[in-house]
């Protein structure tokens, strides 16, 4: 099985893809798409519904994971969150693939065994349960964070 997980971002989507086979989580991709900061938002919200599509395309996952949005303290913020996480879903709809979300807390668990741990504890996990990973940034990391915990979600309903 090949799970798809993003961390959705109007400046910066994550996507990490990893590969379920029994028990064990293998890496198979990941990246970062990065929108133009000066181009509009209907514009940026397609080169990340394009760039989705095209991952999909390449790597045929079986499922698609989104990292849920956290409300910030600036509203703008979040609402920009929305429309990027909004993308991601549409990407994922529109290719057929179930999609499952989790909130922050429930991928810091899943993988740290807290669900206030910070980045560079997910991170480290990940370099443990992905050996030789390399990591193309925060944000794929956080989105292969978010494929693993889907992972171990599907092994515990199977």
């Amino acid at each position: 099985m090949i799970i798809l997980g993003i961390d959705p971002g109007l400046v910066c989507t994550g996507w990490g893809i990893v590969a379920k086979s029994g028990s064990r989580i293998s890496h198979v991709a990941n990246g970062q798409i990065r929108t133009d900061k000066e181009a509009s938002m209907a514009s940026r919200l397609l080169e990340l519904d394009t760039t989705i599509a095209r991952v999909i395309e390449i790597y045929k996952p079986d499922f698609g994971v989104v990292e849920e949005i956290f409300v910030n303290v600036n509203p703008q913020s979040t609402l920009k969150l929305g429309q990027a996480r909004g993308a991601a879903l549409l990407s994922l709809a529109r290719a057929g693939l179930p999609v499952s979300e989790y909130p922050s807390k429930v991928v810091k668990k899943a993988l740290v065994g807290t669900g206030g741990a910070a980045k560079e504890q997910v991170q480290h996990m990940l370099k443990v349960l992905l050996p030789g990973v390399k990591l193309a940034g925060a944000d794929a990391a956080d989105a292969l964070a978010v494929a693993i915990t889907h992972a171990h979600h599907v092994g515990a309903h199977l």
